[in-house]
């Protein structure tokens, strides 16, 4: 959900020998060997080419099915693998009828790189932090205009304009990710956007194949997925399949007129999300709301369409295979056709059984997300096999439990209610929680700039059940407008360009009060890296009395013990209520205060500050 922008038809960078230059794209670039499917889709764009004859010269590759749509410019392949290809280069050979020469491809057919399949993606164990790159850090200044795309000028004080962040900012930058206790990276999308405006956040793809040069080039992303995972940090790519912006090349010559949902007759999705389980919704709400387009710039792909749904998951597949990603965060899951979701789901994690893929449901109804969810039982007898959802719901539930008065309805129980709604869930600890992301105001200004809420939500965020993200900056409790438009919201960070008066990378020129907060979270982030009780323990908590909501995690190994404590004075809490938990053990190590406390009848909490006890026996 986010803004609008526009691109040019570009040559395909590869291979092709071409009689009469005719082929214009061949998608995808290349493909391997030893994939479990071994049916792949090579789509052909040029002039006429639905009138040649495909053939494949060599025994590596099988032509298995032609499809042609309307437009006489396209031409889709299904080649199949041989058991025994060995890596190379396929002949595709386009021969016609008349007089006009055969056009030639050669298309790569590579090796897998080793252990491909066993990828292993994001899970509890992981700390994920999701950054903006226009917004984060311009390592590259030579990229910030590009010449021949159509949003050209750099504008620091537009909030809606290019900064100049790109992928050699983040790469500059990897130690201080590791250093910080982040071992997974969630970038916002970084391919081609070559839209007329407002084409900073990535959400309005011209190109599903192509890095946007003002980020910089395939081999800059090969180069920060290779660095990144040299230092244990997992790079997870941001993907959006309902739509694509409306300057993507294809847009001057679609394959065919349902390419596209209302291609000739726009509409606005209704954004009924949850037609999707409502029993009683009409069949007109349910197709506004996974055809209707979110604004006149973003075309509402048709998933229905069956060559467009094997081009979207094989365009995950390259992109996998390319980069060795550690996940996906799939944008906007509900409004695509589910079952080309479910379809798609079920196709990466059978090729990579260790993969993660999150879906972004904004519903703040638990109901909701379990639908989606692998292995839920649902009434229609939809399978999702999406392993993993955003936590809107806890998410909604931290703001308010740090927002409102306590009650027995109000503050901390939100929390303590929220979690108790996990039966619903077929795996609750594969859920991504956070306090912010790119489209939410940002935590700490929702709690109206309280340090002290949000290092007790931050305690909370880091030891409860799931996968925490990070926004960046949150390490430094970044503010924003009142306004809390999507520009305002995406600030750029402190150090990311020379000249900043501030730079977060040496801590240079912060605050007191960014300073204290950047070394609380580098402190629990690194705390947590080698905490399996925090990452798979089983939780058990209490609920919230006198402002003080206290759970643990347990294992075989360990307990650990979190307060979290609104009280605005000291306070002493009792600890007869959780012997359940404590019988045996005597003492603690406190994370947050630094020190070992008793646990002989009491603890005495300072004010607002939550506790994270290591118990001893």
């Amino acid at each position: 959900m986010k803004s609008i922008l526009r691109i040019i038809p570009l040559l395909s960078l590869f291979l092709t020998t071409i009689g009469q230059a005719s082929i214009d794209r061949v998608e995808p670039s290349n493909w391997w060997i030893g994939m479990k499917e071994p049916v792949f889709q090579v789509l052909l764009h040029g002039d006429n080419i639905s009138r040649a004859t495909p053939k494949i010269v060599g025994s590596q590759v099988s032509l298995e099915r032609i499809v042609t749509l309307e437009s006489p410019n396209y031409l889709f392949l299904y080649l199949k693998v041989s058991e025994s290809a060995s890596p190379g280069s396929i002949e595709i050979r386009l021969n016609y009828e008349d007089e006009t020469p055969s056009d030639v491809v050669n298309f790569p057919l590579r090796v897998r790189d080793p252990g491909a399949s066993e990828v292993k993606g994001f899970d509890s164990s992981d700390v994920m932090y999701l950054l903006m790159p226009d917004r984060f850090a311009n390592g590259d200044s030579s990229n910030d205009s590009v010449e021949g795309m159509r949003e050209t000028d750099v504008d620091r004080t537009d909030p809606y304009g290019r900064h100049g962040g790109d992928l050699a900012g983040v790469i500059e930058h990897l130690d201080y990710f590791q250093q910080l206790g982040i071992t997974a990276l969630w970038l916002n999308p970084v391919l081609e956007n070559d839209m007329e405006s407002s084409s900073y956040h990535g959400y309005a793809i011209t190109d599903f194949y192509k890095v946007d040069p003002r980020f910089g080039t395939l081999e800059d992303y090969k180069k920060l997925a290779k660095e990144a995972q040299a230092r244990g940090l997992k790079l997870v790519m941001d993907m959006i399949f309902n739509h694509c912006g409306s300057e993507h090349w294809w847009m001057e010559d679609l394959p065919a007129a349902n390419w596209i949902n209302y291609s000739e007759n726009y509409k606005v999705t209704n954004h009924r999300r949850t037609t999707h389980q409502d029993p009683y919704a009409s069949q007109a709400d349910k197709e506004l709301m996974t055809k209707g387009w979110f604004v006149p710039t973003m075309p509402d792909l048709n998933l229905q369409q069956p060559q467009l749904a094997d081009y979207m998951i094989q365009n995950s597949l390259w992109w996998i295979e390319t980069l060795r990603l550690g996940g996906i965060r799939m944008d906007t899951y509900p409004y695509p056709d589910k079952h080309a979701m479910s379809a798609w789901c079920k196709r990466v994690m059978q090729e990579y059984p260790h993969f993660n893929i999150t879906g972004e449901e904004w519903s703040v109804n638990p109901l909701i997300l379990a639908y989606w969810q692998e292995g839920k039982a649902n009434a229609d007898g939809y399978e999702g096999h999406l392993p993993s959802l955003i936590d809107f719901p806890l998410q909604n539930a931290i703001k308010q439990a740090f927002q409102e008065e306590e009650d027995w309805g109000s503050g901390l129980i939100k929390v303590y209610e929220t979690l108790g709604a996990d039966f619903n869930y077929p795996a609750p600890n594969n859920f991504v929680t956070f306090l912010s992301n790119h489209d939410t105001p940002r935590y700490f200004m929702e709690v109206g700039s309280d340090e002290n809420a949000y290092r007790n939500a931050f305690a909370f965020l880091i030891t409860t059940r799931g996968i925490p993200q990070l926004l960046y900056g949150d390490e430094i409790l970044m503010t924003h407008y009142e306004s809390n438009g999507h520009g305002d919201i995406r600030k750029d960070f402190p150090g990311g360009w020379q000249g900043d008066s501030a730079n977060v990378f040496t801590e240079y020129n912060l605050s007191s009060r960014q300073a204290r907060n950047l070394d609380y979270t580098r402190k629990l982030l690194n705390w947590r890296k080698d905490k399996p009780v925090v990452h798979n323990g089983k939780l058990l908590h209490f609920g919230p009395e006198n402002g003080c909501y206290v759970y643990f995690r347990t294992n075989d190994e360990e307990t650990v013990m979190v307060v979290l404590n609104k009280n605005e004075a000291y306070y002493s809490l009792s600890l007869d209520r959780f012997a359940e938990v404590l019988a045996g053990y005597t003492s603690g190590f406190d994370l947050v205060a630094d020190e070992t406390l008793s646990l002989d009848g009491s603890l005495m909490l300072a004010p607002h500050q939550p506790a994270i006890i290591e118990l001893s026996k």
